[in-house]
């Protein structure tokens, strides 16, 4: 079991990997439910093969709301997170289809201590997500509130 690491003890440089989850069928139909976001890209096989990339993709929202349950099981041991705070220069860099393997690498690049009542301060992550063939389909900085 992995312990928690406060905010005053989480150093700029530090980085972190997750590990990975395959991209199903199931995620995809049971994200456009959820999300209500039925583009055919997404949902139909012979309109995606329509589309430059040729086949259907996984929903951009659906693979950042991955990325936030991969940083949850994140090796090793992990800052003692309260909530996510924000997303800041969030690109979707390549197609994710099904049956893609997905993982995250994360190197925290900012620390803003704050006086809140249920957090020590904010911590900022460089944070990639990257396909089993190691490119990088999705990048942001992610903002964590940490105690």
């Amino acid at each position: 079991m992995s312990e928690s690491v406060a905010f005053e003890d989480l150093s700029v440089g530090r980085r972190t990997r997750t590990p990975s989850r395959t991209v199903t069928e199931a995620d995809v139909v049971n994200f456009a439910g959820v999300s209500g976001d039925f583009a055919e890209m997404h949902t139909s096989e012979t309109a995606a093969a329509e589309t430059a990339v040729g086949e259907r993709v996984a929903h951009g929202a659906l693979v950042f709301s991955m990325l936030t349950g991969l940083v949850g099981r994140a090796e090793g041991d992990r800052a003692d997170v309260v909530a996510l705070y924000g997303t800041d220069r969030l690109r979707f860099t390549a197609p994710v289809r099904v049956g893609d393997t997905v993982r995250a690498e994360l190197e925290l690049i900012g620390r803003e201590p704050r006086d809140h009542p249920t957090g020590n301060g904010v911590v900022r992550h460089e944070t990639d997500v990257l396909n089993q063939r190691d490119e990088v389909v999705l990048s942001c900085e992610l903002l964590t509130l940490v105690r």
